[in-house]
């Protein structure tokens, strides 16, 4: 990506899928936008989809009505009537899910040029899907939306190769990040349990079933303990685990009270476009991880030196217990893991290039 000089005001049209509880729409919009606007950006932002639609999805519960989607499409496509005021539009994902890009696309042409960022493998909702019609109808509408993009964010290499793939002539991979210094180094004494932790949210903590025998039989004689933040409790029913509810108030608090960080995933083509960023919530406290060999996983554990990579239940169960006895190995590796998260997943890092790409973006 070239170096862009103009430092001429923007304004721009920022376009995120969910409010402030959707951890996408946080972590890679929201907290960006101070240091944006200190730079001459201005921005109108449009939320898709409002925390009480989020948090009824994360009870699993079906209260999200037609109705209320329908009227979020709706206030989206009278936002999108004033696009030509901007000098660029910033899409997170795309503008209507399960809408095909042939009623999308128009849409997108009458304005400015446009940005999009991704941190899922979304494009795997449609051209994996078990229906054969919605493959046909929905199957390349990602490729379709990332062609006509000025540019596509990218959160790892596996989407950042899809859209190569699909033409893209500006790629940049920019991993979900974090300000570092909201983030600091546990502490913690010798005569505490052991703490294996777990965050997220209640669409993944299905998630923990990969490790699961692995967990309910380290923890089985109450010499390390499982607590997850955020988790569904259906997802723990089989897993002697005590669960703890988010809040963005508390996250960095609970984080510091584990003593080793887990991201177990199943291999599948959706988790392996996954962004990793709980293991870099984790390596930002200092804390030494474990998590499955799966997508971007390779690459932010480094093997032996951050934490260790567990596949099957019996590394995991191994690599948990040498953990357990060797603190001053946790210690070496919590600082190689905040080492790595301060120099390649920190917003110290990716602000600056995002503002670069946001304003090459907008001069294409």
């Amino acid at each position: 990506m070239k170096e862009v000089a103009n430092v001429l005001p923007m304004n721009i049209l920022l376009l995120t899928r969910y409010d402030r509880l959707g951890a996408s729409s946080r972590y890679r919009f929201y907290q960006f936008l101070p240091f944006l606007e200190k730079k001459a950006l201005s921005f109108k932002v449009s939320f898709l989809l409002s925390d009480s639609y989020l948090q009824n999805l994360y009870q699993r519960n079906r209260l999200n009505s037609f109705l209320t989607v329908l009227f979020a499409y709706v206030k989206r496509s009278l936002v999108l009537l004033s696009s030509r005021r901007f000098d660029l539009v910033w899409i997170e994902k795309e503008l209507f899910p399960w809408l095909p890009a042939f009623l999308e696309l128009p849409l997108l042409r009458l304005g400015p040029p446009y940005i999009v960022d991704y941190d899922d493998a979304i494009f795997h909702n449609y051209d994996q899907h078990r229906s054969s019609i919605i493959r046909k109808i929905f199957g390349n509408k990602i490729e379709k939306v990332m062609r006509g993009a000025a540019a596509v964010v990218s959160g790892n290499r596996y989407i950042a190769d899809y859209a190569r793939e699909a033409g893209v002539r500006l790629v940049e991979i920019i991993p979900t990040v974090l300000d570092i210094g909201k983030y600091k180094e546990v502490q913690r004494k010798r005569n505490n349990r052991f703490t294996i932790g777990w965050i997220g949210s209640p669409s993944t903590s299905r998630h923990l079933r990969v490790a699961g025998s692995a967990l309910k039989e380290v923890c089985m004689n109450g010499e390390l303990q499982l607590v997850t933040v955020g988790a569904h409790p259906i997802d723990l029913s089989n897993l002697l685990a005590s669960a703890i509810p988010w809040s963005e108030e508390t996250e960095t608090e609970d984080l510091r009270s584990f003593n080793v960080g887990i991201m177990p995933l199943p291999n599948t083509a959706w988790e392996r476009g996954k962004c990793g960023f709980k293991l870099i919530q984790y390596m930002a406290c200092g804390l030494p991880v474990v998590a499955s060999p799966v997508g971007v996983n390779k690459e932010i554990v480094d093997h032996g030196v951050n934490g260790f990579l567990a596949d099957g239940a019996k590394q995991w169960i191994e690599y948990l217990k040498v953990l357990k006895e060797n603190p001053k190995l946790c210690r070496k590796m919590g600082k190689a893991g905040r080492k790595k998260v301060e120099e390649e997943y920190s917003f110290q890092v990716a602000a600056p290039k995002l503002l670069n790409l946001l304003r090459e973006a907008a001069e294409v």
